[in-house]
């Protein structure tokens, strides 16, 4: 997908998707463009493997996200992944948005998402799990998640962050507790460091229902996380540290999602 500045909005100056991905560009009242990925099959089966490029022209705004939570069923040998690659040019910013990742029982689930940023080039990123399909009992039943995402700026490391969920390391549910979601924000760049409130500085309370931590990333970006026991508290988390988002756009993302 290629995103370029109008004469008043954003907009996809090409794109182009196979099966089993699907994508989709709703119109909002702000100025920039929004694109949306989604499955055909509501979900990603065994050797499923999606690759998005995405190409932010200088001075453009974009919005990529998912049209629900990306579902990974049962994957008894091979593993189903998605990787994300993205340019960012001078003075443009990209907003990468996703619902959760939920792996069901004896799923198999990688991902990479990379960003190279220009010199003034801005990334809000959203990176978020959950246990699975907990209702059903299937609570961290998945044979493998890993995620790794890596942020350059003019090709220089900015950030690598790399979680590797895996029972042969240790009984996922004994290690992951009482948590059942989890979530990282990361912004970078003069567009989207003001986007994040700061997290609380007072020490979190024993089993506490929700936690959160942050961290500097450069002199202008942030690297925010939480866990929660229930995907809900995650959610609004997620919703409420992002909700100047709504202000940079033109328009909330948030406003007509569940």
């Amino acid at each position: 997908m290629h995103f370029v500045p109008g004469v008043a909005r954003t907009i996809v100056a090409g794109v182009r998707a196979e099966a089993p991905l699907k994508l989709l560009g709703p119109q909002n009242h702000g100025h920039a463009a929004w694109v949306f990925a989604a499955t055909f099959g509501g979900g990603l089966v065994e050797g499923d493997e999606i690759r998005v490029a995405l190409d932010v022209a200088p001075d453009a705004t974009a919005l990529y996200g998912t049209q629900a939570s990306t579902k990974v069923y049962r994957c008894p040998t091979r593993t189903s992944r998605q990787d994300l690659e993205a340019r960012v040019g001078e003075g443009g910013l990209l907003v990468v948005l996703p619902d959760p990742v939920v792996c069901f029982a004896e799923a198999r689930y990688e991902q990479r998402i990379t960003v190279d940023l220009a010199a003034t080039g801005s990334l809000v990123l959203v990176d978020a799990f959950t246990a699975g399909r907990s209702a059903r009992g299937e609570r961290w039943d998945f044979a493998r998640y890993a995620s790794h995402v890596e942020v350059t700026r003019e090709g220089a490391p900015v950030l690598f962050d790399a979680i590797v969920l895996d029972p042969a390391h240790g009984e996922l549910r004994r290690r992951m507790g009482r948590f059942d979601a989890f979530a990282t924000i990361v912004t970078c760049g003069p567009r989207a460091a003001a986007l994040v409130s700061a997290a609380s500085t007072e020490p979190p309370v024993r089993s506490a229902a929700f936690v959160e931590s942050q961290s500097p990333l450069g002199d202008d970006g942030v690297v925010y996380r939480v866990a929660g026991t229930a995907v809900e508290l995650v959610t609004r988390a997620v919703r409420a540290k992002l909700s100047a988002l709504g202000a940079v756009l033109g328009d909330d993302p948030f406003a007509r999602k569940w």
